[in-house]
């Protein structure tokens, strides 16, 4: 285990930060990304990378193969968060939530996959959502770039298989981290005072988060995909009614979930 190479985006903060601490006590060669770079303080090397830049991201990922020779686990982690009804979200705020969350997703797989297969071994491992597994009202975009993620690396994993590349979706529900407080509301002030439950379900949220456990059991839960030779699909963590809902979902009908969101999120 110790010397593998790992590359995690979004590591300045919350999750991202956590799995590259988890890695490199580990004993793993950890470099971190973020749009700052190297401001901070962290046990590991920090890139500066915008993962809605492809060039930001293909001179990390050669920054990495020249110094280390290989990358044995990519991180998916970056991602921003947009609140807002449907009504008020605009077309140029829904591609910044998808450029940062599925877009950059992609810019990272296809910048590491040739140097994966050529050295024909490796993890990709995405950190989904919950919530792109249960679309979250209010949070439409948000869901909607998580679905996408959850087929994109469905799709991958099995295109990549056969390299002994081992694509993973790790599936938080709400954490304790800073998204919370960086989450940006759709600029559309006009549609949201029609949308009265719009205040009292975005405060549910952010108790939700803030209540729940911090992003040390992501760390935990990636340092086991890891160390598994042949790890599933998908890994969901988090509080246990919300990982209990994911199976709701599947054996329940859609009307019994339905109406228990509304209750849950004061959409009634």
């Amino acid at each position: 285990m110790n010397g593998r190479v790992a590359l995690i985006t979004g590591a300045s903060s919350g999750i991202g930060e956590a799995c590259a601490r988890r890695l490199q006590e580990l004993g793993f060669r950890v470099y971190g990304t973020s749009r700052s770079g190297e401001g901070g303080s962290f046990p590991y090397a920090m890139l500066c990378v915008d993962v809605t830049d492809e060039r930001s991201v293909a001179r990390a990922v050669e920054t990495v193969l020249s110094r280390e020779g290989r990358i044995d686990i990519a991180v998916n982690n970056a991602g921003i968060a947009l609140a807002g009804p449907v009504e008020s979200t605009t077309v140029a705020e829904a591609q910044r939530q998808f450029d940062v969350n599925f877009f950059g997703a992609l810019r990272i797989c296809r910048a590491v996959l040739p140097a994966m297969r050529e050295q024909g071994s490796g993890y990709i491992v995405s950190v989904g959502s919950i919530g792109g597994l249960i679309a979250i009202p209010f949070q439409p975009m948000y869901s909607a770039s998580k679905f996408a993620l959850e087929g994109m690396m469905e799709s991958l994993r099995l295109e990549v298989r056969r390299f002994g590349i081992r694509v993973v979706l790790i599936e938080p529900g709400d954490t304790k981290t800073p998204i919370t407080a960086h989450r940006i509301l759709t600029s559309d002030s006009g549609a949201k005072p029609v949308y009265r439950s719009f205040d009292a379900a975005l405060k549910r949220m952010a108790e939700d988060e803030q209540g729940g456990p911090g992003p040390e059991g992501v760390a935990r839960l990636l340092e086991r995909v890891v160390n598994t030779a042949e790890p599933r699909l998908r890994y969901t963590c988090g509080p246990p009614v919300q990982r209990a809902a994911v199976w709701l979902k599947r054996l329940l009908p859609n009307s019994v979930l339905e109406y228990g969101m509304r209750k849950y999120y004061c959409l009634d």
